[in-house]
């Protein structure tokens, strides 16, 4: 025989009881999500840069001394060669180091952060495994320090050139500080771009590499625009590093009047590519990451 249950007892028994109260101590005790998640993103970020400061320089022969020799050798070069070539005087002023440095650097600034941010992913595969870890903080991690170590070389340079010779130049940083603005954000923009194009597709970093070799002569570091023939100046003002190099120089060069300069058109495009960019890596970045 099968017992049968007490319909009296069912019916006076109620429902089971629920999981005890929090008392307002352990209330007090416990933590917002919310805060503890952003302070971790923080965290993350730095310890990024950590890694990449340890992995880029820390184990190469003259770590960070030679992101200041690198440009150094440039300007010693090209102004050796100016004067070899018989040239008393560049376009600008009357000394080839502070004129070419004015070029080179802000130049190298868009080089480096475009090139840093296009191996964001490839550079920290094996961390993005982890949950705490975004594709978002390796971009930003390798942006930060890349932005910091170039203002570091750019103000040791500038400082060094206009201690040893006499450059009659007077520094205004406004307009430098808006060279070096568009040179983050374009060189950000066109490296997010190329980080999915070049993890995804790897032929495309040696497309790139073609493709950007002749920049460095069609960017005003050598010849300025005024410099050029009339009929070629309007094509060379759709490149965006001939604002950024003009801008540079009009901090340095009083007087030297940048009428064509377009912020504007510098920073919608290095805007247009990082958006365009952005939405791929955020729509394939899971895909990206088992290639």
């Amino acid at each position: 025989m099968t017992a049968t249950p007490d319909p009296m007892t069912s019916e006076t028994a109620g429902p089971s009881p629920g999981p005890a109260p929090i008392s307002a101590t352990e209330a007090a005790a416990l933590r917002p999500v919310r805060k503890t998640v952003r302070l971790s993103g923080i965290r993350t970020i730095v310890a990024l840069i950590l890694r990449e400061m340890t992995s880029s320089y820390g184990r190469s022969p003259g770590g960070y001394a030679w992101m200041i020799l690198e440009p150094l050798l440039g300007i010693l070069f090209l102004t050796v060669l100016f004067v070899m070539i018989g040239l008393r005087s560049p376009q600008l002023g009357t000394n080839f180091a502070i004129f070419f440095a004015t070029g080179i650097l802000p130049f190298n600034m868009y080089m480096e952060v475009s090139n840093k941010t296009a191996q964001s992913i490839n550079f920290s595969k094996a961390l993005l495994s982890y949950p705490r870890v975004t594709y978002v903080d390796a971009i930003l991690a390798r942006i930060t320090l890349t932005v910091l170590t170039q203002l570091l070389v750019a103000v040791l340079l500038i400082s060094a050139i206009r201690g040893l010779f006499e450059t009659r130049t007077v520094v205004q940083m406004e307009p430098i500080l808006l060279s070096y603005a568009m040179a983050i954000v374009l060189g950000a923009g066109v490296g997010m771009l190329n980080c999915f194009l070049i993890t995804q597709f790897p032929i495309w970093q040696q497309v790139w590499g073609i493709a950007n070799r002749p920049l460095f002569f069609l960017s005003g570091i050598i010849l300025i625009l005024e410099g050029l023939p009339e009929q070629y100046k309007e094509y060379f003002l759709w490149n965006p590093l001939i604002h950024v190099t003009a801008q540079m120089r009009s901090g340095f060069y009083v007087g030297y009047d940048v009428v064509y300069v377009n912020p504007a058109y510098v920073f919608g495009v290095g805007l247009v590519l990082g958006l365009v960019g952005m939405v791929f890596l955020h729509r394939y970045h899971r895909d990206m990451l088992e290639l």
